[in-house]
């Protein structure tokens, strides 16, 4: 049994992985890769676009999965998008007490990112009348707005 390190951190608890491969960094890399479809499979499913619901005929079933591909793509981008300009904090809380990794993936910054624009929008005229009763707000009130701006921009 080999017990390693992953940035710097290790596990409480080890992973038993059982290959017939020889070399270690590859049998990483490989199940690495497993892992980052696993979390894929679940954004499609219940974990974000609810394919599983949707009961759809064979045909149109190609159809949704089409459309999900295209929407993962764009919240993808969109939260890289979001993660390269630092603006991640304000549509999502990044990280936990405790916890070794990156609470949100680029889909859900991206998604996050998303539904915060629409909401922003519905409540811009709410937003300003708070922001004139509680006037010492208005850095952050200006900040969210160029975060805003920054967000709605073309990838």
């Amino acid at each position: 049994m080999i017990k390693l390190k992953y940035r710097g951190k290790q596990e409480k608890e080890p992973w038993y992985l059982s290959t017939n491969l020889t070399d270690i960094s590859t049998t990483i890399k490989i199940y690495g890769q497993r892992f980052g479809i696993e979390a894929m499979f679940k954004d499609c499913k219940t974990g974000g676009y609810n394919l599983e619901g949707s009961q759809a005929s064979p045909d149109r079933l190609v159809r949704i999965i089409l459309l999900i591909a295209l929407a993962m793509t764009s919240a993808w981008l969109q939260g890289q998008k979001t993660q390269s300009q630092r603006k991640q904090s304000y549509v999502c809380r990044p990280n936990e007490n405790k916890r070794t990794r990156r609470r949100h993936s680029d889909f859900w910054i991206g998604l996050y990112g998303s539904s915060w624009i629409v909401s922003m929008n519905e409540c811009q005229e709410l937003v300003l009348e708070m922001m004139a009763l509680v006037r010492n707000k208005m850095t952050f009130y200006r900040q969210g707005m160029r975060a805003v701006m920054l967000i709605q921009q073309p990838l």
